[in-house]
């Protein structure tokens, strides 16, 4: 298939951006699996899963702590302040597998964040409370004195059955889903497609290679996020 770039979003009532990795690379952020990725240094059965905070809920959070510092730093692209323009004007969900808050940083609304994010922490009592400092405020929880455990999705963790059911809900209406920097080879990030397509909505992948996603989509375009973007959607 082919079309003109960039293209129209007026033909479109519902669309979705679904981001991972890629989106944040070029921000600086470590990636996780790929190349020079954070798990080819770190081991995380050390510091990302559930029995690793049991054993050792200190070298845990110091680790996280480590990786907010290190996020802290980094600023949005111009990919991500191009959807903050295009959310004033049209209806834009995005949907992503990123825990870093890159887009809620350019301003980016309608987030929803399938693996957490490294800005808040979880106590098993309390719930959830936000912690946007560049350090924990308490590795305890205030009200009773329980570890604070970072609210993402570590390995062997199970997802958030209502943030899985809310992304599904926004992708199965959309008329135009475009996935930017994930390989989204992993369940449920790859059923995203499928459920778009179900819906008869126009699928495009932005990705400097192709995946193994890539047959699913209507349209690759072999680009990075940033000038992707702004080859699809223009330079609002």
């Amino acid at each position: 298939m082919s079309i003109t770039l960039p293209i129209n979003l007026d033909k479109y009532k519902n669309i979705v951006l679904f981001t991972g990795a890629g989106m944040s690379a070029e921000c600086g952020v470590w990636t996780y699996r790929g190349k020079g990725g954070l798990w080819h240094e770190y081991n995380w059965q050390e510091y990302a899963c559930q029995r690793a905070f049991d054993k050792d809920p200190e070298k845990v959070l110091k680790f996280h702590e480590m990786r907010r510092e290190k996020i802290h730093a980094c600023k949005p692209h111009k990919g991500h302040y191009l959807l903050t323009m295009l959310q004033k004007l049209h209806n834009i969900t995005i949907i992503t597998q990123n825990i870093d808050r890159m887009h809620q940083k350019a301003g980016n609304e309608n987030v929803i964040e399938l693996h957490g994010s490294h800005w808040r922490l979880r106590c098993l009592k309390h719930g959830v409370i936000n912690d946007y400092g560049i350090k924990y405020r308490s590795y305890r929880c205030e009200k009773c004195g329980s570890w604070l455990r970072p609210d993402i999705i570590w390995f062997e963790d199970q997802l958030n059955e209502k943030v899985i059911e809310s992304a599904i809900e926004e992708v199965l209406k959309a008329d135009l889903f475009i996935s930017v920097g994930t390989s989204a080879v992993v369940w449920p990030a790859a059923g995203m497609p499928r459920y778009a397509k179900q819906n008869k909505a126009l699928t495009i992948e932005i990705n400097p290679e192709k995946t193994d996603m890539s047959a699913i989509y209507d349209i690759h375009i072999a680009e990075p996020a940033t000038t992707g973007l702004i080859s699809l959607l223009g330079n609002a």
